[in-house]
């Protein structure tokens, strides 16, 4: 087999390996170790980078399609973007940034969008964690998410929304009865996902909440005392039952404007005076709407950062975007979709030469 001409096949598999392993130099040793194929890191660069490239133009045009005015006669219920592994019943999309490092440019935020499936495990479901069985709240439902897909790439605030866009259609969030979206509190991804997804029930992630009490007490009481941890435990039972207007008038009483306070102690007030309205979450619970970002979180530090974070000079940004929609598609378990529709008769071309 020569080094420059592939099957499809093993052009597929050489793609993953590049994707899958932290560089492209390993990523051929695994290759040959696989399959007993030669193949060198630049020729597994260039096939991983260029199926990433046909999904960048291949996005793009998607998200101008789904955000674009519809021509006259276009049927109220055309899809912009056709639905794969659609969600059922309840979804949540979660959103987020995380640092790569850009040649030339330096730390580049990359912005983030996790689309989920969400179930309810009663207390009684065997698929329940063994904390989530014994824990203070073992007697309550549990919010699983699953089903998660992604998308991500080196864009602002305005540019991201399309694509945010775009992958809730193919997921089928326009089509949900109740739907949700726990965040951070940035105000960029609460402005671009109320436009997007106006129905879409919006939570603050209730770990920034916790992490922000912490803060407080710490600062007001110092680390590792009782009260501080009696003061912490009391504000989140509150705020667990809905009472965040008892937590804020705790903080008001703290006097935090002292110019000792880090901003974060200082600010707290405010955050949860601006935020109050997505911190209802005795309502969330009840209506079965997770509290945590995690999933984006944990998208983060799994699809970008172990492929995207190596030593040296950085990725050149065109580099960086290919590489980053071809990890969305892998992590989102539609790679050989991904790669039929990179590579259908439409679209023309070849990944093998």
């Amino acid at each position: 087999m020569r080094n420059d001409h592939w099957s499809e096949g093993a052009a597929r598999v050489i793609t993953r390996h590049g994707l899958r392993e932290p560089s492209f130099e390993l990523a051929a040793e695994a290759y040959t170790d696989a399959t007993g194929g030669s193949i060198s890191g630049s020729s597994v660069r260039r096939v991983t980078q260029g199926f990433g490239e046909r999904l960048v133009a291949k996005k793009s045009e998607e998200a101008e399609r789904a955000m674009a005015i519809g021509p006259t006669g276009e049927p109220p219920r055309a899809r912009r973007v056709a639905l794969k592994n659609a969600i059922e019943g309840m979804g949540n999309v979660s959103s987020d940034g995380t640092m790569v490092l850009i040649r030339d440019e330096g730390w580049k935020e990359v912005k983030m969008a996790a689309v989920s499936q969400v179930e309810t495990l009663t207390p009684e479901s065997k698929r329940r964690r063994q904390k989530q069985r014994e824990g203070k709240r073992r007697h309550e439902d549990i919010v699983r998410l699953s089903k998660h897909s992604y998308c991500a790439g080196l864009w602002d605030a305005d540019t991201f929304g399309p694509y945010q866009y775009a992958e809730g259609l193919r997921r089928g969030f326009d089509l949900l009865k109740q739907a949700s979206s726990v965040n951070d509190g940035a105000p960029w991804i609460e402005r671009i996902t109320r436009m997007n997804f106006p129905k879409a029930t919006q939570v603050i992630d209730w770990s920034h909440c916790v992490q922000r009490l912490w803060a407080v007490a710490n600062a007001v009481y110092g680390e590792g005392k009782p009260e501080t941890v009696a003061w912490v435990e009391r504000q989140k039972d509150e705020l667990w039952a809905g009472k965040t207007d008892h937590v804020i008038r705790e903080l008001n009483a703290l006097g935090l404007d002292r110019p000792s306070y880090p901003d974060v102690v200082q600010q707290a007030p405010g955050y949860f005076q601006n935020n109050r309205e997505r911190m209802q979450y005795d309502q969330y619970r009840a209506a079965g709407c997770p509290v945590g970002s995690g999933t984006v979180e944990s998208g983060a530090r799994n699809v970008v950062q172990p492929r995207m974070r190596r030593p040296g000079r950085g990725w050149k940004r065109e580099n960086a975007q290919a590489m980053l929609a071809a990890l969305g598609e892998l992590h989102s378990d539609r790679f050989r979709w991904a790669w039929q529709q990179a590579y259908s008769p439409v679209t023309q071309g070849s990944p093998i030469s």
